[in-house]
Parts: C-alpha cells; structure tokens; sequence
C-alpha cells in the first residue's frame, strides 16, 4: 500500500483529501504545514507527497525545496487557492519548475486528484 503525506494549513481541505485517497487504498498522513515534513520523510517511507502552496507557516515551496534535496525522487503533487502577492498560477508554473508530478488549482475535483496519484505512483 503506497503511503501518501498530505500537507495543507486547511483542516477541511486535509481532511477531505485524506479521505478520498483512503478509500482509494491508500495510506495518508496529514500535516498542517511543511515544518515537519522532512521528520516524517526521514522517520518513515512515502511515496508522494500532495502539498499545498501557500501556508501560513512555511510555505509549499520551501517545503519542497528542503524535500528535493534529501528526497530528490519523491513524487509530489503542487495545489493552490492562490496568494495575495499574485495569481495562483504563478505559484503552481513555480511548483512544476520543481518538478510537481501535477499541479491543480482550489477548487478542485477530488476524483482528479486520485486519478493523477494513481497515474503518479503507477510510473
């Protein structure tokens, strides 16, 4: 069973994610912010990562900067409700740059993002 870290400040946005991809078969651990994001990738195996771009306390691409290094093959996934220095799709052409598996934009379909994990984690 592949193992997924969901990070995302919003509990609702976290919960719903770990949700749909349980009952795809996955196992999900959830965080809030990126702060403990390489603990975790340190203490155990993940095979993605879905992680949200603009955080209160440490933003998605810090996070993912510090996880490239140390996990350079880890699979990820960028999302975003946007930002208030600009649009939204800048930060997501900043998370593909990074090299995001996919990127989507809040709102999205649940359905999607299971299908692009899958897709993902399948390569």
């Amino acid at each position: 069973m592949a193992r997924i870290l969901v990070v995302d400040d919003d509990s609702q946005v976290r919960e719903v994610l770990t949700e749909a991809l349980e009952e795809a078969g996955y196992e999900v651990v959830g965080v809030p912010d990126g702060r403990e994001v390489l603990k975790l990738l340190k203490k155990m195996p993940f095979d993605m990562v879905i992680t949200d771009i603009i955080m209160p306390e440490k933003e998605g691409v810090e996070t993912i900067l510090e996880f490239r290094q140390d996990f350079p093959d880890l699979k990820f996934i960028a999302i975003s409700g946007g930002g208030r220095f600009g649009p939204m799709s800048n930060y997501l052409e900043i998370a593909r740059n990074l090299g995001a598996y996919c990127t989507f934009s809040k709102p999205f379909e649940q359905k999607e993002l299971v299908e692009a994990v899958d897709r993902a984690l399948r390569k």
